[in-house]
């Protein structure tokens, strides 16, 4: 059974850091990529940044230099460092592997950015 867990999100002041962690289980992690979304209150859920297996990344323009995305293989697990953040940063993210053809999901973690 493919279960992604996210945690790390929480309450931070506008120019602060968080580091959300997505703990995979069921798969073999290494062979898979991996990417985080997030969804803002009344609006559609957004790609902010992904990795391949092979560690190459990709970011959303809007978190581009203050978002890092990496991956531990042999915890199995991926990371968002999230630095310098704006109140416009607040949503639930998620976490997403590919498997075939289907989308596997966490089940969120809330971060809200305000002071």
């Amino acid at each position: 059974q493919v279960q992604l867990v996210e945690s790390g999100g929480g309450l931070v002041q506008p120019g602060g850091s968080l580091r959300l962690s997505c703990v995979t289980s069921g798969i073999a992690f290494s062979k898979f990529p991996i990417s985080w979304h997030r969804q803002a209150h009344g609006k559609q859920r957004e790609l902010v940044a992904s990795i391949t297996k092979g560690g190459s990344t990709n970011y959303a323009t809007s978190v581009q230099g203050r978002f890092t995305i990496s991956r531990d293989n042999v915890k199995n697990t991926a990371y968002l460092q999230m630095n310098s953040l704006r109140h416009e940063d607040t949503a639930v993210y998620y976490c997403k592997t590919t498997i075939g053809l289907t989308d596997f999901w966490g089940q969120g973690t809330q971060v809200t950015v305000s002071s």
